[in-house]
């Protein structure tokens, strides 16, 4: 049994051996006749958001709480048009946020009314949360 055993290993391990033996060489040598790749890729760039969308969206999805024109409501939303959390936040990080939410627990929240996911709104894509992002920098004083 244990000889099957050993004698099924090295039928199965052949194939490697000899493509190792036979090609292993030229393969290295082609690879290294190749121009050098560079390491450093550019970062990706954000999908550019189309503040007249993101209107349309933002009024659908946010504005109960922020108001139509991102002013806030008292007791619901902050008021957008002059916050320096969003100022301080790059489109992909305010995207990524949006998409979390904020929960009444967190201590950044001063309002102690969740911000749930989306808005509330699962069905926004991730272009439909760069128009509203685009949409909320054109609020900003």
């Amino acid at each position: 049994m244990k000889r099957n055993f050993l004698l099924l290993i090295l039928l199965l391990a052949m194939p490697t051996i000899i493509l190792a033996a036979c090609g292993g060489s030229s393969a290295a040598q082609s690879a290294s006749n190749q121009e050098p790749v560079s390491e450093q890729a550019e970062p990706a760039q954000a999908p550019a958001g189309d503040p007249a969308a993101g209107r349309e969206l933002f009024i659908a999805t946010c504005a109960a709480c922020h108001g139509p024109a991102g002013q806030g409501v008292p007791g619901l939303g902050k008021d957008m048009t002059n916050s320096e959390f969003i100022a301080g936040l790059t489109d992909d990080e305010l995207v990524e946020f949006i998409k979390m939410g904020r929960d009444p627990s967190d201590l950044l929240n001063t309002t102690g009314v969740a911000m749930p996911p989306k808005g509330g709104n699962p069905a926004l894509s991730d272009q439909d949360l760069y128009d509203i992002t685009a949409y909320i920098r054109s609020l900003q004083k």
